[in-house]
């Protein structure tokens, strides 16, 4: 079917985009937006490439200040740094930046969704600053979800300064979103899907081309400092017994469970920290960096910060089961004290890293007692990313390519698909609400959940669809005899008529009068198609989205279902009536 033409109207006054230092932006004509479009999202991709290559160093130079070169348990500067950090960020947070809590995600959603992709430059500078901040100074979270509110925010203000109408502005908070977490992962495919899963849910080919080129601008920046190596390393993956799948699909089960442990610690902690008493709103991140110096002064520095290290580790084998089942357990606790405290940063690594924990420690077990099989520890500790990851973020598709490209090993494509799989819908069973959308609901938002959406059954033409019981004439039929068919079927509101070239033309009643007004045996020897105008009703197939329909009733009284292998070939018909009645159905 051919969509109807669309008119873009040329707004000359000023749009004025609300929120947070709201700030007045003039749209452009289409015609110069179209240009500049693609050739800024290169450039939003470089930009945000180099602040999230910024941002990560700023991390590591405030780890080794802060914790040390090699941080380990019974160092004094463990409690500390995380404690007198929080104090800061806390301050801060409450009374410099106060939109810099949460991850990022949550928050790129609700510029997207309320305020029109605007994003104000006070809260990318308080993410950037105080983000590197917690993750330097070892508070539980990570950089990649902060990367994505940076990125988005960075395409917030450069289209502003260039004067893009509305519509762009709102697309372009997606695009600096997927440039800033593609440079943070060095995962340009990663983040273009989970930008379009989790974050717009649904993209027109100039949106995902916009997205692409952004993502890769910032990948080739990246890697321009960091290099083109995955960000892990394992052996290649070698599935010669098929019974191996089994002890994937354990671990996908172990996954699944561990996503919704992990997801009801959170959604019950959070709420509970903000009911507390507002005075304590500035000292929280201190208390949580406080507990969480403690886990690692006490034997576990491991949990603190991204945790990149401890998961290279493990997926080398380097931690007994114990300790990775310990390492897991005390990673949900920290990050649940950092993350309800307010303290911002992302949610990513702390996933991965609990996931690398558990599928190392199942490895671990199955290579005790089947000795016989041949995957690595790294192997299954990989896997266990993916899955924690489908798990309790929600996003299947993401968490499979995510594994592809942080390994480089495509090797390991099928173990992960099934343990994936596994994972996301146990956790679909058990946890109805994904984690993002709780956050939401807990700050008081309605943003549109992703998944319901893929969920959602659209109609079709096919379900609304009737029986044709309306009079049906073959265009090359003569005025007169028209007539005469009409005049038996007077109850007719209106009439389909068959073109030379096989489409089809519905008349109304008062259409059909006019035409055959005066029409008689002597000069009604012409044609009825030549009475017709060009136009002619679209063509509709009927495994087409019903919603599709509603413009049309406009303009003609019924619909005619086209066959898509017999052209000319009518499956039923439908009018306004029906596709209302069916709606009604549900």
């Amino acid at each position: 079917m051919s969509a109807p033409a669309q008119v873009t109207a040329v707004v000359e006054q000023p749009l004025t985009i609300a929120g947070d230092g709201a700030a007045e932006v003039t749209a452009v004509m289409p015609k110069r937006e179209e240009r500049v479009f693609l050739l800024l999202s290169i450039f939003i991709g470089v930009i945000s490439g180099l602040l999230v290559v910024s941002f990560r160093m700023a991390i590591e130079w405030l780890s080794v200040l802060l914790q040390g070169s090699a941080p380990g348990p019974g160092q004094w500067r463990l409690i500390a740094a995380p404690a007198g950090a929080g104090l800061v960020i806390g301050v801060l947070a409450k009374y410099v930046f106060p939109q810099v809590r949460g991850s990022g995600v949550n928050q790129t959603k609700a510029a997207l969704y309320i305020r029109n992709g605007y994003i104000s430059t006070r809260t990318v500078i308080g993410k950037f600053l105080l983000c590197a901040l917690a993750v330097g100074s070892g508070h539980s979270s990570g950089p990649e979800d902060p990367s994505l509110q940076i990125g988005a925010g960075a395409a917030s203000l450069i289209s502003r300064k260039v004067g893009l109408s509305r519509d762009k502005l709102r697309i372009f908070a997606p695009v600096g979103a997927a440039a800033g977490l593609a440079a943070a992962f060095n995962a340009p495919i990663s983040a273009i899907l989970f930008v379009i899963e989790e974050v717009i849910g649904q993209w027109t080919a100039g949106v995902l081309g916009s997205i692409v080129l952004a993502a890769v601008s910032a990948v080739v920046v990246a890697r321009w400092f960091w290099g083109a190596q995955p960000m892990f390393r394992i052996p290649t993956v070698d599935l010669r017994d098929p019974r191996e799948l089994m002890a994937y699909a354990v671990l996908g089960v172990v996954g699944g469970v561990a996503s919704l442990v992990f997801a009801k610690v959170l959604g019950y902690t959070r709420p509970l920290m903000k009911r507390q008493a507002e005075w304590t709103v500035a000292l929280q991140p201190a208390v949580a960096g406080l507990l969480v110096g403690a886990i690692g002064y006490f034997g576990l520095p491991q949990v603190m910060g991204a945790g990149y290290g401890a998961i290279d580790e493990a997926i080398h084998g380097q931690f007994a089961v114990k300790m990775l089942l310990l390492l897991a357990v005390f990673k949900i606790v920290a990050t649940t004290l950092s993350f309800s405290s307010g303290t911002p940063g992302g949610v990513f690594a702390p996933t991965l890293f609990i996931g690398a924990m558990l599928g190392a420690a199942v490895g671990s077990i199955e290579r005790h007692f089947f000795p016989h099989l041949t995957g690595s520890t790294g192997s299954y500790a990989l896997v266990g990313m993916g899955v924690l990851f489908a798990a309790f973020l929600r996003v299947p598709l993401t968490s499979v390519f995510m594994v592809l490209e942080m390994s480089g090993n495509y090797a390991i494509v099928l173990p992960v698909v099934l343990a994936n799989t596994i994972a996301y819908l146990i956790s679909r069973a058990l946890q109805p609400i994904p984690i993002l959308e709780l956050f939401t609901h807990q700050d008081g938002l309605f943003l549109p959940s992703m998944e319901e959406e893929r969920e959602e059954i659209d109609l079709r033409f096919e379900d609304a669809l009737q029986p044709v019981r309306l009079p049906v004439l073959p265009g090359s039929e003569t005025l007169w005899n028209a007539k005469q068919t009409l005049a038996q079927s007077a109850d007719a509101a209106a009439v389909l008529i068959q073109c030379s070239d096989a489409t089809w033309y519905a008349a109304r009643e008062g259409e059909l009068q006019t035409i055959l007004e005066g029409v008689t045996a002597e000069n009604g020897t012409e044609t009825l198609q030549s009475r017709l105008g060009p136009e002619r009703t679209p063509l509709i197939f009927p495994d087409q989205p019903l919603a599709s329909a509603l413009s049309h009733f406009r303009r003609w009284p019924v619909l005619p279902i086209s066959n898509r292998a017999l052209r000319g070939t009518l499956e039923g018909v439908l009018t306004l009536e029906d596709v209302l009645k069916r709606y009604q159905e549900g």
